[in-house]
């Protein structure tokens, strides 16, 4: 499964990343807005959007991209690595029950 996380922290890049390892997924990690944020979104099976440490563009484009693709989205306030565990266990309990 690869999986886009747009917003949280700076410095948690690499443990977001490597949460997501542990998952058997791969990230891309958008902390800070980028010029050409949605050509660079491409086709995750999951975006992963930490509301309280986002701009409000960021959110504007992750909302408009995962509706536009039919990409599936999740959003959380808090920017947490354990918010991101809760986030992946739910979705692949989830995605393991359509199975």
């Amino acid at each position: 499964m690869s999986v886009v996380i747009i917003g949280g922290h700076e410095r948690m890049r690499c443990q977001y990343k490597d949460i997501c390892k542990e998952y058997g997924c791969a990230a891309k990690v958008f902390a800070k807005t980028k010029v050409n944020l949605d050509g660079m979104i491409g086709q995750p099976d999951l975006i992963v959007l930490f509301t309280n440490p986002v701009s409000h563009e960021m959110v504007k484009i992750a909302k408009k991209r995962a509706a536009k693709s039919n990409i599936a989205l999740v959003q959380s306030h808090c920017g947490s690595g354990q918010a991101l565990r809760d986030i992946l266990t739910k979705v692949q309990s989830e995605t393991d029950s359509y199975s």
